[in-house]
């Protein structure tokens, strides 16, 4: 019964509440309506992000020319840049933010938080979100750990400086060094708040799916984009709990006197009263959520570049159950991988060859779907607009960075390039890199339906991709290379090492292209607010596409449809469908919307 409920409840045109007068603080700050909360997640993410790529900045030009004085080192950076020079104490605080804000406030909240918030309920077709309130409480609880995040950015001893990883000892030790002071506090209370951000999120997504479908909308008409915010959720509420048990004992070890993650300290000489821990025991906490975090990451933008393919191409997604099948399998087997994180940690030689196992395994679901993109691409009639570009960018960063996690989940060869700028490469096109992609691909596509029918400007759209696609190549290719030749990560310099010194000149390119890159990211921005205001209405269609949020009117209501919600009749990709005559479903257009229902003898298509 449950894929009715919504549907009979709103059909007899209850008062949804979207009548009553709104002042601005209940329409744009304290809303329970999931449209603007997704407005808030895209806008709080999207600063987030251009703060951790301005990080990124500084500590390139930091690798490419060490030593070398910089104004904007001493204007932005303050006594952690004396005369323009870069501290080394400040370069892993640097590397440690951007890495946090990247991975959790970009690409967890910002990219799930949004696409979740806006698509569920309007592709299911319900009114809302299960809860309004949890949501509304979901996003002040990650506007909170955001701003107490960049608070740590101006504590007199500096951010939290130990790796995005936060790693014991230097995060369990306050007196460590400077980053392991009160940075590193706030770091870990941020986390705290923002995984409690993210469990509510993600349990409002979970009832929302499966309570809330509109009648005829069963789990197999679903868009493929529902199905990955659905299981990204799921995975985030079975493995964010263990980060939080990971951060809470840290916060123990560190104010309370306990030993959960330290033993047999020496610090200048003297031994501290730790004993009994392990800082393995936390690599284990860590990254039980670490790797899933990866599919939180890239989930939703496979899904979201599934959607925006087939809309593009004119085609029926190809292998839709076979595309379902790979994200539940990514699912299970995300969660028994972790260990490819710590074969260097003195890990058992047959348990490290268990983790090899199940990690090659995970390429086979990654492969299916790489296959499948490609081959819904095939013959179709392909509309290169941003977000297709976007989209076809990211299966190629997805491949190019998932064939070096071949050699990383294997034991014997991760030994030669770990902690090196090998991994760097690999995660940051396999994830990072794909991850946004995916995002804009989103933004691109979804940009109308978040603001009334406003377009962004597709020219601009097109310089922002193709500055983004030869930039994030010629950052993160060359980066293989380097780790190939033996260069560690998280070194602020390497001049100590002669060896290393004929590569300077490739951290001078990746520099370059990184600063390039960055540049095309303020066309984007630009773009975005401009169109808030100026961009061109578009129809209420634009893409002609299947899916039900393109039936909701352009002006947004609180209940989304204005009249009773309609009901599904067929999946969502009957795109270029024929009957026996050879003529579309629907004389002279391409696509069948799912409201339509099936003609005689027309064939229910589910690939």
């Amino acid at each position: 019964m449950s894929e009715l409920g919504h549907g009979h409840e709103d059909e007899h045109g209850d008062d949804h509440g979207h009548h009553h007068k709104q002042t601005f603080i209940t329409k744009y700050i304290f809303t329970q309506d999931h449209k603007m909360i997704s407005k808030q997640y895209l806008i709080t993410g999207l600063i987030m992000g251009f703060i951790g790529i301005s990080m990124s900045l500084l500590f390139r030009m930091q690798l490419a020319w060490p030593g070398e004085t910089f104004g904007i080192f001493e204007a932005v950076l303050g006594k952690w840049a004396p005369d323009g020079v870069m501290d080394a104490d400040v370069y892993l605080a640097l590397v440690t933010i951007h890495g946090t804000l990247m991975v959790f406030f970009v690409l967890t909240q910002g990219l799930s938080g949004t696409f979740s918030n806006l698509l569920i309920p309007l592709q299911i077709g319900a009114r809302d979100m299960a809860s309004g309130f949890m949501n509304m409480v979901s996003y002040w609880l990650f506007f909170l750990s955001s701003v107490i995040m960049i608070s740590s950015l101006f504590v007199e001893s500096g951010p939290a400086a130990a790796g995005w990883t936060v790693y014991p000892p230097l995060s369990a030790l306050p007196m460590a060094q400077a980053g392991s002071g009160l940075g590193m506090t706030l770091w870990l209370v941020s986390m705290t708040i923002f995984i409690a951000s993210s469990l509510l999120g993600s349990l409002n997504y979970v009832v929302t799916v499966l309570n809330l479908r509109t009648k005829g909308m069963t789990m197999t008409r679903l868009p493929l984009t529902i199905w990955a915010f659905f299981v990204t959720a799921i995975i985030g509420i079975i493995s964010f709990p263990v980060l939080l048990s990971a951060g809470l004992l840290l916060l123990m070890d560190r104010s309370f006197g306990t030993s959960f993650f330290l033993s047999d300290i020496f610090i200048q000489g003297e031994v501290l009263h730790y004993q009994g821990g392990s800082p393995v025991l936390y690599e284990h906490l860590f990254w039980f959520l670490g790797h899933p975090e990866v599919y939180i990451v890239i989930l939703p933008a496979m899904g979201i570049v599934s959607e925006v393919m087939a809309v593009n191409a004119r085609k029926p997604i190809f292998g839709y159950r076979a595309m379902i099948a790979s994200i539940l399998a990514i699912a299970f087997l995300s969660t028994i991988v972790w260990g490819h994180h710590m074969f260097l940690s003195g890990m058992n030689p047959f348990l490290g060859s268990v983790f090899t196992f199940t990690t090659l395994l995970i390429a086979i679901p990654s492969a299916v779907k790489s296959f499948n993109w490609i081959t819904t691409l095939w013959k179709g009639n392909l509309q290169l607009n941003p977000a297709m570009l976007f989209s076809i960018g990211m299966v190629s960063t997805f491949i190019t960075g998932g064939l070096t996690g071949i050699i990383l989940g294997d034991s014997t060869l991760d030994i030669n390039v770990h902690d090196t700028y090998f991994v760097v490469a690999h995660f940051h096109l396999v994830m990072g890199i794909s991850a946004l992609y995916g995002m804009f691909a989103g933004i691109y596509h979804w940009y109308p339906k978040m603001f009334e029918g406003k377009m962004m400007n597709k020219n601009m759209g097109y310089i922002h991709f193709w500055i983004t696609a030869v930039g994030s190549y010629g950052i993160f290719f060359p980066m293989h290379f380097v780790g190939m030749a033996g260069v560690p990560r998280r070194y602020y310099e390497n001049t100590a090492f002669p060896m290393f010194d004929e590569l300077t000149d490739v951290q001078v390119l990746m520099t370059v292209f990184a600063l390039i890159t960055a540049g095309a990211q303020l066309i984007f921005a630009f773009n975005f607010v401009r169109s808030i205001f100026y961009g061109k209405v578009g129809p209420k269609n634009p893409w002609k596409a299947t899916t039900l949020e393109w039936t909701t009117e352009l002006k947004h209501i609180h209940g989304n449809w204005d009249g009773p919600i309609p009901h599904v009749h067929r999946w969502s990709y009957d795109y270029s469908k024929t009957d026996d005559n050879g003529e579309y479903i629907i004389p002279g257009q391409d696509f069948v919307p799912q409201t339509v229902p099936m003609k005689d003898g027309e064939e229910q298509l589910h690939h």
